[in-house]
C-alpha cells in the first residue's frame, strides 16, 4: 500500500509541475498576442 501511496504522491506532483508549465506558456502566449493588437506600432 505504501508503494501506491508514494506513485499517488508523484503522479501530483507530475501534474501539478505540468499545469504550472501550461499556464505560465499561456500567460506568455497572451502577452505576445497583446503586443501585435496596436496598429499605431506597426510599420
Amino acid at each position: 500500500m505504501a508503494f501506491f501511496a508514494s506513485a499517488i504522491d508523484t503522479l501530483k506532483i507530475l501534474v501539478i509541475a505540468l499545469g504550472a508549465g501550461l499556464g505560465a506558456w499561456g500567460v506568455i502566449n497572451l502577452l505576445e498576442g497583446y503586443g501585435n493588437d496596436n496598429r499605431a506600432t506597426r510599420f
